[in-house]
């Protein structure tokens, strides 16, 4: 009863507070460390002991796989230096930095337990930032960034903290540190793309959205498991397999599926990054009583949490600076580049230059060239200047994440109980400070939003692509003469994409109007035949990268939803 009870206050807490957090244009995660460290100092409110283990292996997973599922394979492929950089080198960089920091300041703690603390507080959590950012308005690019930077550096993090572990331990050389962490990178992939595509695979098969989604609550460990148990890591394997999902779910999928599995892992992913951060707060007070009087006293302790905290963000700020260069950089190469394509572009429209090559050749020589086009126009308009740099620099919060994996530490580790708070001062600190201050660093330097006119011109032109896939199987149709007028009149009328979804409600309801009992299951079939006709189109625009991740997204929700209303009025008849 007592479990229950709790289980029910944290969801009242958690509603309310990002209801306030709405109004008040706070991002809902400060709110609720907050909420949950002033909780933790009144008298009677229970501690709070869950073991770190379940956090980083229960809870981390479904969080990280349903942030991938959402994040479009193309923009981390366009930003994967930048996203490598982050998620990667800086976390190496901040390991060995903030790890040497700690050793100058307290000697004793000695290199192994020192690094293992530089590890703990290297990843960020970009749920804060990513959640102020859209509010604000910043760029998707930025958005890419940061959204990828935070699905990779846990695992590069975790990973660093297992050998530093270790190596409390025991002696361990850097080169067994190297071979590990390539070892568990290659591994996670492999596992990682495996449990993707075979779980998709099987949930194609099941044509029950409810089966469907309950099969979709255990992909992530599915990845994250076998991963575990190889020594690689469980948590890149999951982010592999969440891309693999999101990527082929269009394909193999049925609208109905997608669109119940949305709703469900918005709902849970809620949930989660509510209790993290909620538990996060939770933890101050016994993390204060566990450091006892001696030579690291508690206020010794803040102050090299407050150091530290100072430590991580200057050292992000150093290395986001030359980064923001080598993507600039990389704008002005493309470029340099596009005249190039358009040569070949005008090559592929001569005759002459065509008949040398086979029809498959040439297929995939258009489709190279595309996506290349589309690569340079991307960098082209979605430039990373100095203020986009700041944004990046400025929104390396830590969170609720950085406290679990720091009660991972061994139990012999030299000031576990300092460490422990050390690591919660830097998350608290970031969180708190950074992510309270992101809003008035973004709208004072004034960081430029997406082009709206562009937006709009990218996606009217990705739809008229994408319809006109739809009006061929509409024609061939008419041509054949199997389908009576009044249905290909009807079909052609509402077979096109709203812009926006409030167009396609009641949907159901028009169809029922336009075409009589007899008729309705030949219009159905029509519609269906001309909605995969258009996904199809539109898979193939994604692939070939000549248009926006938004557009695409806009565009296949608008097919969802259309696919969903008819499927919906089939089974009521």
């Amino acid at each position: 009863m007592e479990l229950t009870l709790v289980a029910v206050g944290g969801v009242a807490v958690a509603v309310t507070i990002a209801s306030f957090s709405r109004r008040l244009g706070i991002a809902a995660p400060l709110l609720l460390v907050v909420f949950g460290a002033a909780l933790s100092f009144v008298p009677g409110v229970p501690r709070v002991d869950i073991d770190p283990e379940w956090i980083l292996t229960v809870v981390l997973p479904p969080l990280i796989y349903s942030a991938a599922i959402n994040m479009p394979t193309q923009d981390l492929r366009r930003d994967i230096k930048a996203i490598g950089g982050l998620a990667v080198v800086l976390v190496v960089a901040t390991t060995v930095g903030a790890g040497w920091v700690c050793h100058m300041l307290v000697p004793e703690i000695g290199w192994p337990a020192a690094f293992a603390l530089g590890a703990v507080i290297s990843p960020t959590d970009a749920v804060a930032a990513t959640s102020v950012g859209r509010k604000l308005g910043l760029p998707s690019r930025l958005l890419s960034v940061l959204e990828g930077e935070g699905l990779i550096n846990d695992a590069a993090a975790l990973t660093l903290l297992k050998s530093a572990s270790a190596a409390i331990a025991a002696s361990v050389s850097l080169w067994h540190v190297v071979g590990s962490f390539v070892y568990s990178v290659v591994v996670a992939i492999v596992i990682g793309a495996v449990a993707g595509y075979l779980t998709v695979r099987v949930r194609a098969v099941l044509h029950d959205s409810v089966l469907n989604t309950a099969v979709s609550f255990v992909v992530p460990f599915v990845a994250f498991i076998p991963a575990e148990d190889l020594g690689a890591s469980g948590i890149l394997a999951t982010v592999v397999a969440g891309l693999v999902t999101g990527h082929l779910g269009v394909k193999y999928l049925d609208a109905q599926a997608r669109v119940s599995q949305t709703l469900n892992w918005r709902t849970l992913s809620f949930l989660l990054e509510s209790f993290v951060f909620l538990y996060m707060g939770l933890s101050l007070k016994h993390l204060i009583d566990d450091v006892h009087p001696g030579a690291l006293d508690l206020w010794n302790t803040i102050g090299i949490g407050l150091i530290m905290s100072v430590t991580v963000i200057v050292i992000r700020i150093v290395f986001v600076a030359p980064l923001v260069g080598v993507m600039h950089r990389d704008a002005q190469q493309a470029e340099e580049h596009k005249p190039r394509l358009q040569e070949w572009q005008k090559r592929l429209s001569d005759n002459d230059f065509v008949s040398r090559f086979t029809p498959r050749r040439i297929a995939h020589i258009e489709r190279r060239v595309e996506r290349a086009s589309g690569d340079i126009e991307y960098l082209l308009n979605q430039r990373v200047g100095w203020r986009g740099g700041v944004v990046l620099g400025w929104a390396g919060m830590r969170g609720a994440i950085t406290v679990a994996a720091a009660n991972t530490l061994p139990a012999d580790t030299p000031y576990r109980a300092q460490l422990l708070l050390v690591a919660f001062v830097v998350a608290a600190f970031t969180l708190l400070v950074q992510g309270g201050t992101l809003p008035l660093v973004i709208k004072a330097i004034k960081v430029p939003s997406d082009d709206p006119v562009k937006l709009r011109s990218d996606y009217e032109s990705l739809i008229t692509t994408v319809s006109s896939a739809g009006r061929d199987v509409i024609n061939e149709a008419a041509d054949r003469g199997q389908v009576s007028v009044a249905v290909i009149d009807r079909v052609r009328s509402d077979s096109r994409i709203a812009e926006e979804q409030s167009e396609a409600e009641g949907e159901g309801e028009a169809q029922r109007q336009a075409v009589d009992i007899d008729q309705f299951r030949e219009y159905r079939q029509l519609r269906l035949q001309v909605i995969d006709a258009e996904r199809d189109a539109l898979i193939k625009a994604r692939d070939s990268g000549a248009y926006s991740s938004q557009a695409v997204s806009n565009a296949q929700r608008q097919l969802d939803v259309q696919e969903s209303a008819i499927r919906l009025v089939a089974q009521e008849e």
